[in-house]
C-alpha cells in the first residue's frame, strides 16, 4: 500500500476545480489520508523547489504558487503514486492528452493545476514536508481483503 501526495495548485483553488480533481482521484478507489489548505512561505518553497530554485523561472513560479492557497492532500492505494502520475498526466498541460487532469483542466507548464510526487522515495519525502504526525489517517481496513465466510 502506497501513499504520494498531492498539490492542489493556485490555479486549482482560483478556478473552483478542486471538487472536480478531488473526486477523480475518489472515483479511481483512492483514499484522502489527510487534507489541508495552507500558503507557500518562501522557505518552504525553496525547500520543495529546490531542484528549480536556480533557474530563471524561479521568481515567476515562487510569485505564482504563493498567489492563492494551496490545497496539500496525501491519498492512498495500490500503487498510488503510479497512478497517480497518470491521471495527471506530463508537466506541460499542452502536452498532456485529454482525459487527465492537466489534460482536461491546465493551461501550461507552470498553471497545470496539480503537482504529484514521482517517486515513492519522493513520496515519502514530500508527505512529510507537509504532514506530521496524527496528521495521515491511513485507513488500512479499505485495503483489506473481504473476509469470506
Amino acid at each position: 500500500m502506497e501513499m504520494t501526495l498531492v498539490l492542489l495548485k493556485p490555479d486549482c483553488h482560483e478556478k473552483q476545480l478542486v471538487g472536480e480533481v478531488i473526486g477523480r482521484f475518489e472515483r479511481s478507489g483512492l483514499r484522502i489520508c489527510a487534507c489541508k489548505t495552507f500558503r507557500f512561505t518562501p522557505e518552504l518553497l525553496r525547500i520543495h523547489y529546490a531542484h528549480v530554485v536556480h533557474l530563471p523561472v524561479y521568481p515567476q513560479l515562487a510569485a505564482y504558487m504563493q498567489s492563492a492557497p494551496v490545497i496539500a492532500l496525501a491519498l492512498q492505494g495500490d500503487q498510488c503514486v503510479a497512478r497517480v502520475r497518470e491521471m495527471v498526466g506530463p508537466t506541460d498541460s499542452r502536452k498532456a492528452p485529454k482525459g487527465t487532469i492537466r489534460g482536461d483542466l491546465g493551461e501550461d507548464g507552470m498553471q497545470n493545476v496539480v503537482h504529484a510526487s514521482d517517486s515513492v522515495a519522493n513520496a515519502q519525502i514530500e508527505l512529510r514536508r507537509f504532514f506530521q504526525g496524527d496528521d495521515l489517517v491511513v485507513d488500512r481496513m479499505a485495503f483489506a481483503p473481504a473476509n469470506r465466510p
